[in-house]
């Protein structure tokens, strides 16, 4: 069956997978589980639901950690014809109503975890009529509005409006058109089989983990094994014995520091056993840059990685590695829905998965969408293959006074290779280039680092070795603490 919108995405899984899981998480320590006709059923229980309150065609918002309420909720929502917004759960209730005014909701389903924006909207969000609780109100309200739903969707209709958690500025809503995510989802075959068990870690209301773990592994036919808390992921690694993860580099780093650290006597494949739970292959890895060693020591552990780039303005990939041609340094090959060019020194694509726009912000819109072309604001290139290759933002680039650039990023990454740095933020301050670190504690401690401020000194004058003049670091900051970070783990730049 032809694909473009989220319905047929969700009816194409119950009709091909139908009884096989679709998704397990845990109940009181227990295993529970929903096959693909269930999560078709309960969508539509959702959509009626919707309907019956008349708000149909209204936008919704979600609230919660990864759940299977939250992941039906969003489907009834966008399926039955409205428009869902998720919002990030780690916000404080403040921002949320800002977030939810900003983006005209009129209901909210919410996880009772953040009980308190459920107050919180009664006085700051007039506009909203209607609150539901995943927990109490959700179960209920799907068995009364059971049944059949069915309504014509226009495949280029809004679909969902995802807040960008932006390092730096204000945070834009972002909207994305059932065809943004459909194609995205279903352009590329990785040649993932049905029934492959994955593990979801990463946050629900962001795109890398809605579109690739959720609406492509529906696609697919995987069972998606839900993480309940990040302080939990290697209990439930052993657990759920995943084949395929997504990650973003920071938790790829963490591991890999697990895996560095354990008794050298033991073999790598029983040390990535009993760190991964056994079956795990690959890593997806996104969401930022990963120094490409990262590729090769994990392969001494039997596992692929696979780097992939996008961002939430294209639904969100722009180009992945693939399991049989997977490029060390780059982010991958352009999908096959887009196309791309370097315009001085940015990439540029267009193409199906590219977005509408930002919603009420036509100033923002218009300075990044372009005659069609999405201006990313990643400096880099293509090669011959179509493969991407990244070297730097362009709103981070450094512009000395004799003229010269300078990608904060390239000097971020060379650094961030050592093992005494932990984090890195690199920035011009009084005319000359400043690296702020943010030293790993637990390595100072294990190697019996006595001054981390001279150890430090000492990588940075090396490094400048072999820098031009005009890209050494003549100012060091030694941070105690780590970096104010975004929901998405990226460091706040400024």
């Amino acid at each position: 069956m032809e694909v473009r919108t989220l319905r047929d995405i969700v009816r194409f899984g119950a009709e091909q997978y139908g009884t096989q899981d679709a998704f397990r998480y845990k109940v009181n320590k227990e295993i529970d589980h929903r096959t693909y006709e269930d999560v078709n059923r309960d969508s539509m229980a959702v959509s009626r639901l919707v309907d019956s309150l008349g708000l149909k065609g209204k936008h919704i918002a979600l609230i919660g950690t990864t759940s299977y309420a939250w992941i039906v909720s969003y489907f009834g929502i966008t399926c039955g014809g409205s428009v869902a917004v998720p919002i990030d759960v780690q916000l404080p209730a403040a921002a949320i109503c800002e977030q939810l005014n900003r983006a005209d909701v009129e209901m909210l389903i919410f996880d009772e975890i953040r009980q308190d924006v459920a107050e919180a909207v009664k006085s700051q969000c007039p506009q909203i009529a209607h609150v539901i609780s995943m927990q109490s109100d959700l179960p209920g309200l799907l068995k009364q509005h059971e049944g059949e739903y069915e309504t014509e969707l226009d495949p280029d209709q809004l679909c969902t409006i995802l807040f960008t958690s932006g390092t730096t500025g204000k945070s834009k809503g972002v909207m994305l058109s059932h065809r943004n995510l459909a194609d995205n989802a279903t352009a590329l075959d990785l040649k993932i089989p049905s029934g492959t068990v994955t593990l979801s870690l990463l946050p629900i209301n962001h795109v890398y983990c809605l579109t690739m773990d959720i609406i492509k592994g529906i696609y697919i036919g995987v069972i998606s094994c839900i993480n309940d808390s990040i302080m939990r992921v290697a209990r439930n690694m052993k657990l759920f014995q995943p084949e395929l993860v997504l990650m973003v580099p920071l938790v790829i780093e963490s591991i890999y520091k697990k895996l560095r650290d354990a008794d050298p006597n033991i073999p790598k494949e029983l040390i990535a056993k009993e760190v991964f739970g056994g079956r795990l292959h690959t890593i997806c890895s996104g969401g930022a840059y990963l120094d490409p060693d990262y590729f090769d020591r994990f392969k001494e552990y039997g596992i692929t990685i696979l780097q992939g780039y996008g961002m939430t303005e294209c639904s969100p990939v722009i180009s992945t590695n693939l399991p049989w041609d997977n490029r060390k340094g780059s982010v991958g090959k352009l999908m096959p829905n887009l196309e791309a060019k370097i315009m001085e020194d940015e990439i540029c694509v267009k193409g199906s998965s590219v977005m509408m726009g930002y919603y009420k912000m036509p100033k923002e819109t218009e300075e990044t969408l372009v005659d069609g072309w999405l201006k990313t604001g990643d400096l880099g290139y293509l090669d011959d293959d179509n493969y991407v290759y990244i070297t730097g933002r362009k709103k981070n680039l450094i512009i000395l006074a004799n003229g010269e650039n300078v990608s904060p990023e390239e000097l971020e990454n060379e650094l961030s290779r050592s093992d005494l740095v932990k984090e890195i933020l690199v920035r011009e301050k009084e005319r000359v280039i400043e690296a702020e670190i943010f030293p790993d504690y637990e390595y100072v401690e294990k190697h019996g680092i006595t001054d981390v401020r001279a150890e430090l000194q000492k990588l940075i004058d090396e490094f400048n070795k072999d820098m031009p003049v005009y890209k050494r670091i003549y100012s060091l900051i030694v941070r105690e603490t780590e970096f104010e970070k975004t929901s998405a783990k990226k460091i706040k730049r400024f």
